[in-house]
């Protein structure tokens, strides 16, 4: 599909990361001016491969430099977009495991790291509340 396609269509073409700790936590993100908070990422360049467009957007969003062979593709997930109706996002999701610390950059003005068993009494994008987490809690369950 055509950038302009995609546009026309209301589509937001995004890589984004579920940044497990060492502690099991998952890392969320809320940009500056809104109240979701979602997994870190962004959108996805002109000719850009979805892994390299994800360690582009931690190390800007999070400082978080990563090596893009390590992030493990979990598959691709649709839900309305959380910052601009009438969206929706499309998210290539990519599961990582750090141990580092990162801080809000950019357009980030907050991270939070929550149990994923739970929605960390907090605000979350629809692709993370409804799909996102659940996912990886049955992951969590098909492997315990």
């Amino acid at each position: 599909m055509s950038t302009f396609a995609a546009q026309s269509c209301g589509l937001i073409h995004i890589a984004a990361a579920l940044l497990i700790g060492p502690d099991g936590r998952t890392l969320l993100v809320r940009k500056r001016g809104t109240q979701a908070f979602m997994q870190p990422g962004g959108k996805i360049e002109a000719r850009e491969q979805p892994a390299s467009a994800l360690a582009r957007e931690l190390e800007e969003e999070l400082g978080l430099v990563i090596d893009p062979t390590q992030a493990t593709f979990l598959g691709q997930f649709s839900a309305p977009a959380a910052n601009e109706p009438g969206f929706v996002v499309q998210a290539e999701l990519f599961l990582l495991t750090i141990d580092t610390d990162v801080s809000p950059a950019a357009e980030i003005e907050e991270v939070l790291w929550i149990d994923p068993g739970t929605d960390g009494g907090v605000v979350l994008a629809p692709l993370t509340r409804d799909l996102i987490l659940p996912f990886y809690r049955a992951s969590l369950t098909a492997t315990a």
